[in-house]
């Protein structure tokens, strides 16, 4: 049975950070290899001319969704309350941004900061489990207001000690209890963390907002060990009908990629990346 989604791709594959200038660099070869929306990777909200991006992305008739990026100065776990504050402010420019583009979703690990990867008495967890839920019911009502979900991705043990599978994450949206947490399932991390992938999509139910999507080693999909099959079959039994964005880097940006640890090219060229990518995806899920 053919999957009634959308396809994106994230433009964290070509470049970091998004700016403004980014919008003539990539909307139009996203659009004209057929994609139907760009995930947005907001770095710096001060980089970005919202005006422009939103002319851009009706110029090419792409949606789009934002992924938010979270560093230490970004951790709503923290123990300093003004680092929350400063996590408030740069959500509060990421769901502003999501007005003005008619975004209904604003996806990411906004839990924690990204890296942030300890072993700690069961005390300190569970404090930081607390933070996370407060902070983020907090978060909901932002968004709520203004007619958005969140879809809080998992990570992968290496990169996030506190959540790194689908049951820890509708834990997480349960504890929260507002309707409008929700989850992002990014492929990758689930080839590290999960047993069932089929089973890990079933778990999230009607929670399941958004999907990112590559190889098990972060390559184009279709190229490695996914279980395809299993994914397919996980998005079917939970009726998605939402966005799938192709989401990788580029070893191009050194910053980045020392970042999530890519220390070579997954592909000849990204633009090879994404079109292959996507030629499989429509192959593979529209059948």
């Amino acid at each position: 049975m053919a999957l009634n989604v959308t396809y994106g791709v994230s433009t964290w594959l070509w470049t970091s950070p998004f700016q403004t200038s980014s919008i003539e660099e990539l909307f139009p070869k996203i659009s004209a290899m057929g994609f139907d929306a760009v995930e947005i990777a907001v770095e710096d909200p001060a980089l970005i001319d919202g005006e422009a991006v939103r002319a851009g992305l009706e110029k090419y008739k792409l949606k789009a969704v934002i992924c938010g990026a979270f560093g230490p100065t970004r951790d709503l776990t923290h123990e300093d309350t003004s680092v929350h504050e400063n996590c408030f402010k740069y959500i509060e420019a990421c769901l502003d941004f999501c007005v003005l583009w008619n975004i209904k979703i604003f996806a990411g690990p906004m839990y924690s900061a990204v890296g942030k990867a300890r072993m700690v008495p069961p005390d300190q967890r569970k404090k930081e489990w607390d933070l996370a839920v407060s902070n983020l019911r907090i978060v909901c009502d932002m968004a709520e207001k203004r007619g958005i979900k969140l879809a809080i991705e998992p990570l992968n043990r290496f990169e996030s000690d506190l959540i790194n599978t689908a049951k820890n994450v509708m834990k997480l949206v349960h504890d929260i209890n507002h309707p409008a947490a929700g989850v992002l399932l990014d492929g990758f991390h689930m080839g590290i963390e999960e047993r069932d992938i089929e089973a890990a999509i079933r778990l999230t139910g009607d929670k399941l907002f958004h999907i990112q999507v590559s190889e098990n080693y972060r390559g184009t999909p279709g190229t490695g060990q996914t279980r395809w099959d299993a994914f397919k079959a996980g998005l079917e039994a939970v009726n998605y009908t939402g966005i799938v964005a192709i989401e990788s880097f580029t070893p191009e940006i050194k910053e980045l990629a020392e970042a999530v640890c890519i220390w070579y090219p997954f592909a000849d060229d990204q633009d090879d990346f994404a079109s292959e990518g996507l030629e499989f995806l429509k192959s593979y899920f529209n059948t």
